[in-house]
């Protein structure tokens, strides 16, 4: 069980958002959330700031392009926003193929870290199937990853994209210790098939192992697709969640 409440990837209901940001901000603040996960904030910080305080929602943290781009719009948004956790969301698969490729990649988040901590910002980074499935040297793209980093990257664990790239995710977090802030908690089947994501606890993901494997990382809640309509998916989510000892 994590003592911070519940977040919610806002790329999950990124159609509704897109429709009517203040109506869809509304109704998650209805399911019970008090805390969101942004995405596609830089472009939009002013708008953020008013949207979430109006409907008494923070920013738990918030996705953005930071390797190998220019950071400093991120940064600014971010401070205009009142978010201090900024992970960079996506690295293609080709560019996690050899360990140089790795070693690359936690420099440049090192490099990025070290000018956020200045202005109280942290850097981390969230995986999908790829980093899993790749092996270097043995191990995991992922967890090789992690050996590069300074300890003030985090990582933000998506449990189902591990559990997808053929790892247990359990274990995967055992391992990674406290070097997971973050983690995205969703369930479906290992194809991969979004659009057959399903509410917490209803698919093939062991959920209330991960908590348990993870209890001092924020749990974010996310689909990447729904068959239904996303809000409820949401709220079965998140009444699995709570009735297993997570708080909103």
């Amino acid at each position: 069980m994590s003592a911070t409440p519940l977040s919610v990837q806002l790329y999950s209901v990124r159609d509704a958002f897109a429709a009517d940001p203040a109506a869809a901000l509304a109704r998650l603040a209805e399911i019970g959330f008090t805390t969101v996960e942004l995405f596609g904030f830089v472009e939009r910080a002013d708008e953020f700031a008013a949207l979430l305080p109006a409907a008494g929602l923070t920013a738990s943290s918030a996705h953005a392009s930071l390797v190998g781009k220019d950071v400093v719009p991120v940064f600014e948004a971010a401070k205009k926003v009142g978010v201090t956790n900024i992970i960079d969301p996506f690295i293609p698969a080709e560019r996690w193929q050899t360990s140089d490729d790795v070693v690359a990649i936690a420099t440049e988040l090192n490099r990025v870290a070290a000018i956020a901590a200045d202005i109280g910002i942290s850097v981390g980074y969230h995986n999908h199937a790829w980093e899993l499935s790749t092996k270097i040297d043995g191990t995991t793209a992922l967890e090789a990853l992690a050996d590069n980093l300074d300890p003030a990257v985090f990582l933000e664990v998506d449990t189902y994209w591990a559990f997808v790239g053929g790892v247990d995710p359990v274990g995967l977090l055992s391992r990674l210790g406290d070097r997971v802030r973050f983690i995205h908690v969703k369930d479906g089947e290992p194809t991969g098939d979004t659009a057959r994501q399903q509410p917490a606890g209803s698919g093939e993901v062991p959920v209330l192992d991960v908590l348990a494997a993870a209890p001092q990382a924020v749990r974010v809640v996310e689909f990447d697709d729904f068959a239904g309509d996303v809000f409820d998916g949401l709220a079965a989510s998140v009444s699995f969640l709570t009735s297993n000892g997570e708080s909103l």
